[in-house]
């Protein structure tokens, strides 16, 4: 009964809608349920042995991959209870920490996961430095490494804001602050006074949304931390990827000539 169950499922066209190519244990078919699967054909066929030595690879590109889905499941937990307001937003953190069942749980998640992606990313590069594989033919994907790891600062950075607290404020006061002293954007950098820049209209006001750490800045570090930001990085990592099997997977070690 349950085999012609199956073998009438299997015979349906929304069946083979979705799974177009058999199960049968041969060389074609296994690169064809690779290739037209939209979860299996983010992996390459054949792996080489390298790839899953962790003594090589450190595991790291991998492990910050797992904290930035982690980053955005808990992240979009904790916009049903957050309120991006100066009224508000310390009072929604409060009661998240204290009233939500498991918020402290998720909020702890989300605030841990963060502090390890900036750790496991710079891991990374280092590693890929290390081993050179920045080198040809893979130096864009280096340059999209370099991006995606200023991504994770500004990333970490904007969320620091958020809970609205006197720690919060005071750094990101002394963090911004440093953004007067930008070439060319900042009143108080190296041209930045000769092309035009005043605190009014450079590059900290642009972010504050004003001259001093508040509500503006709030809203402006919000939107930049849970939309702008994270989309961008989402953008770079499939192409991170995507390069990352076009230059022939992982790089591995050099081989020397004896």
């Amino acid at each position: 009964m349950l085999a012609q169950i199956k073998k009438k499922i299997k015979s349906s066209e929304i069946y083979k809608s979705i799974f177009r190519h058999g199960y049968e244990d041969t060389q074609r078919n296994r690169a064809l349920m690779v290739v037209d699967n939209v979860f299996l054909h983010l992996h390459p066929v054949r792996v080489s042995r390298h790839a899953v030595n962790y003594g090589y690879t450190w595991g790291m590109g991998g492990i910050s991959f797992l904290l930035f889905i982690i980053l955005t499941i808990t992240g979009v937990i904790l916009m049903f209870y957050y309120r991006p307001a100066a009224e508000y937003a310390y009072e929604d953190m409060k009661y998240l920490m204290n009233d939500v069942p498991f918020g402290a749980l998720i909020r702890n998640m989300h605030r841990w996961s963060a502090h390890l992606m900036v750790i496991t990313v710079m891991l990374h590069m280092f590693r890929v430095f290390l081993t050179g594989s920045y080198k040809p033919p893979r130096q864009f994907n280096w340059v999209i490494g370099v991006i995606l790891l200023l991504l994770t600062f500004l990333l970490s950075f904007t969320g620091y804001l958020l809970p609205w607290d006197q720690l919060a404020i005071w750094a990101v006061t002394v963090g911004t602050n440093m953004a007067r002293a930008t070439p060319f954007l900042g009143h108080q950098g190296p041209f930045g006074p000769e092309l035009g820049m005043r605190p009014d209209n450079d590059v900290r006001f642009l972010l504050l949304g004003g001259t001093q750490v508040g509500p503006p800045a709030l809203l402006r570090f919000y939107v930049l931390h849970c939309i702008f930001l994270p989309l961008v990085t989402a953008i770079f990592l499939a192409v991170h990827f995507w390069r990352v099997r076009k230059d022939g997977g992982i790089s591995g070690p050099v081989q020397r000539k004896v």
